[in-house]
């Protein structure tokens, strides 16, 4: 959602995707490296052609170096990418998807698109699944009330682009709460 610049309060989606970083993923090593320790935590060994586990932006860098192949997240497939959006635009509730699906599958699809399989595909369905959940947040901010928003399962980028407007709104709701308009037939 583009916003203009007076609302742009909240974290910019380059920086959700460096936090998005830290998630661990599988991969795939190509070389082989002992356990190795960073301020996030230790890491390997890593032995070809055994999997390991390591956070995102080091299996960035490794891939980058063409040291591994990373092995897509389980939600990254099309398969269940099409059972989210048809989850989607049949039922009212949001679909259970993780918390940064979106810049976990940005940053893997800009990496290591040769990983997956049908990538385009899966672009394509992100794209969809990213229309249809930005559809049913507008409605949600339409029926806001004073007292509480309920939109379980959105995602940390959707609730990035929501804060502005979400927050706005509920500082005129509180106003309006607190300073109620006169009632013209009683004032008579």
């Amino acid at each position: 959602m583009a916003l203009p610049q007076s609302l742009r309060v909240s974290v910019t989606p380059p920086e959700l995707e460096l936090v998005a970083s830290q998630q661990l993923v599988e991969i795939v090593p190509l070389i082989s490296m002992e356990k190795t320790a960073f301020i996030s935590g230790a890491y390997g060994p890593l032995r070809p052609p055994n999997k390991a586990k390591v956070p995102l932006w080091m299996a960035v860098n490794l891939k980058l170096k063409k040291k591994c192949h990373i092995i897509a997240p389980p939600w990254l497939n099309a398969d269940y990418l099409q059972d989210r959006l048809t989850e989607e635009t049949s039922q009212p509730a949001f679909s259970k998807l993780p918390f940064r699906f979106t810049e976990i599958a940005k940053v893997i699809l800009d990496v290591a698109s040769d990983d997956l399989e049908s990538p385009d595909k899966i672009r394509s369905l992100l794209k969809d699944l990213r229309e249809a959940r930005q559809a049913k947040s507008r409605e949600g901010l339409k029926t806001l009330d004073h007292s509480e928003l309920s939109l379980p399962n959105l995602c940390s980028m959707e609730i990035n682009e929501i804060r502005p407007y979400f927050v706005q709104s509920m500082s005129i709701f509180t106003q309006l709460v607190r300073n109620p308009a006169p009632d013209p037939l009683r004032e008579a």
